[in-house]
């Protein structure tokens, strides 16, 4: 079995050969360096120095939406049909109904506190500034990786069409353009996936209509399928529990990138309104563009038709109905989808970043700010993940699939720090400051010792199989070495005041 985070699944499918101030460096940490108030200065949130506010409630709203529709969605999932068969529904309902108790998680604490740095703020505050430190770090490094993968998948969309044209200078054009668009404004970055996302609802929501037409028989000269796809060619479950467990790990993987909301929402005109909202949404958008799609595609066409990992699932559906040029138009839509994704992770990243540095737990240089927008950090990280396009040519066989294989598991380990990271917050804003918990996690604490154990379930899972064993191992190491830096850190810059006492003494 090749199970693999869904941004690989969809390099892998484009790409055969593959088939896998606070801001002075060193600034003290303290257990309570990231601040409790809401919309502290160093915690990058609402009113801290530099970052502007250019953000609109409908950029908000759009980046909520389309936030959830990847790459991984349109051409990963193949993988996840292939083994899980119809029961696929059943793998991205236990993995939705695990990310929206995530989501809840992080959208009552990024409502108490709105921060740009997001669940990296809030573990600094629960946990302390080691955990902040290595939460923050793992997650930009994933960004950056992954903004080199969307790239590459982005390319190869465009040499199909313009054949002749080398790959390595269309990942130059696309990183150039959204570097550019980054660093003139925050409020570029809003209209860039404003409208990436509303085409990616029409495209998704198109799909979902043509498909409800097919199964109940009213799109023309196509036959309502009934039950026949769900139950025939080895049932509901053909691979028995092996194949939904399969399914499960491909899908739960599947719904990174809707933590950029609560990023953007640090510059949005009204940062806590645009969480809640973000948040009581999240519902209906998972259960509609993940487990809907799904369902339309098992529905229509059977679990082993060898288009559905060749093509992608959307593309074999399309087909499957006769739908003209569906290739070429899937592609399209896979192709701004993998440009948002690339647009959004530079974003985050840099945010992220500038985060860090405004806490004391990275490089000075990153936190320089011109016209509300943290530029050394946009040129960084998108530098970052040009480097790895690079490597992708230079080192495909090592240094890549290192890089690969470290970003596997970390979006699991993140959920993990923010189910952690809630259960203490929850207790102390209860005691400190009630009237902040503007959202609150359902059926606390319990719900919360849920998803912590569905975590570990995932984790146990991924032990199992070789293939995602790899990446938990490279993951857990990469974890485990930044949670040490951000501890031996934690501890000297706990000295320092004593040095300095005895000093003065």
């Amino acid at each position: 079995m090749d199970i693999r985070c869904p941004v690989i699944c969809a390099h892998a499918q484009l790409e055969p050969p593959l088939t896998l101030s606070q801001k002075k460096q060193g600034t003290p940490m303290s257990k309570t360096s990231a601040p409790p108030p809401a919309g502290s200065p160093s915690d990058g949130g609402p009113g801290a120095p530099g970052l502007s506010h250019g953000l609109k409630q409908r950029h908000l709203s759009m980046i909520a939406l389309g936030g959830v529709i990847g790459a991984g969605l349109f051409v990963g999932s193949g993988a996840g049909i292939s083994q899980a068969g119809p029961s696929i529904i059943i793998a991205y309902t236990l993995s939705g109904l695990l990310v929206m108790l995530v989501m809840r998680m992080l959208g009552e604490m990024s409502a108490a506190n709105p921060a740009s740095g997001t669940f990296s703020v809030h573990a600094e505050r629960a946990i302390g500034p080691w955990a902040g430190f290595a939460t923050g770090w793992i997650f930009w490094f994933l960004l950056c990786v992954v903004v080199g993968l969307e790239g590459i998948g982005a390319a190869k969309i465009m040499t199909g069409w313009l054949p002749g044209t080398p790959e390595w200078m269309w990942v130059a054009v696309f990183v150039a353009v959204f570097t550019t668009a980054n660093l003139a404004a925050v409020k570029n970055f809003g209209e860039f996936e404003f409208w990436f996302a509303a085409l990616k609802i029409v495209a998704i929501v198109t799909f979902l209509g043509i498909g409800l037409l097919a199964i109940t028989g009213a799109l023309p000269d196509t036959d309502a399928p009934g039950l026949s796809n769900l139950t025939g060619a080895g049932g509901f479950l053909p691979n028995g529990t092996e194949g939904l467990i399969f399914g499960l790990l491909a899908s739960v993987f599947a719904y990174g990138g809707l933590e950029t909301v609560t990023i953007a929402a640090a510059e949005s005109e009204h940062p806590v309104q645009g969480v809640a909202r973000a948040v009581r949404t999240a519902m209906w958008r998972i259960a509609i563009f993940y487990i809907g799609s799904m369902a339309v595609v098992v529905t229509l066409v059977p679990w082993n038709d060898p288009r559905v990992v060749e093509k992608g699932p959307y593309v074999a559906t399309l087909d499957h109905l006769g739908v003209p040029a569906a290739g070429q138009i899937m592609n399209a839509v896979i192709f701004i989808a993998l440009l948002s994704a690339m647009n959004a992770n530079i974003y985050a990243a840099s945010r992220m970043s500038r985060s860090l540095v405004a806490r004391g737990q990275g490089p000075a240089f990153l936190g320089r700010t011109r016209n509300g927008v943290p530029w050394t950090a946009v040129l960084v990280s998108s530098g970052f993940g040009f480097l790895c396009v690079l490597l992708s040519y230079w080192r495909p066989d090592d240094v890549f699939m290192w890089l690969l294989n470290m970003i596997g598991a970390i979006i699991l380990v993140v959920w993990f720090f923010v189910a952690v990271s809630q259960l203490i917050l929850r207790r102390r804003t209860e005691r400190e400051a009630p009237e902040k918990l503007v959202v609150k996690m359902w059926l606390f604490p319990g719900l919360t010792y849920a998803a912590l154990a569905a975590m570990v379930t995932v984790f146990v899972l991924m032990a199992r199989e070789p293939d995602t064993r790899t990446q938990l191992y490279y993951s857990g190491a990469l974890t485990l070495t930044l949670c040490l830096v951000g501890w031996v850190r934690q501890r000297a810059a706990a000295r320092r005041p004593a040095l300095a006492e005895a000093t003065d003494a």
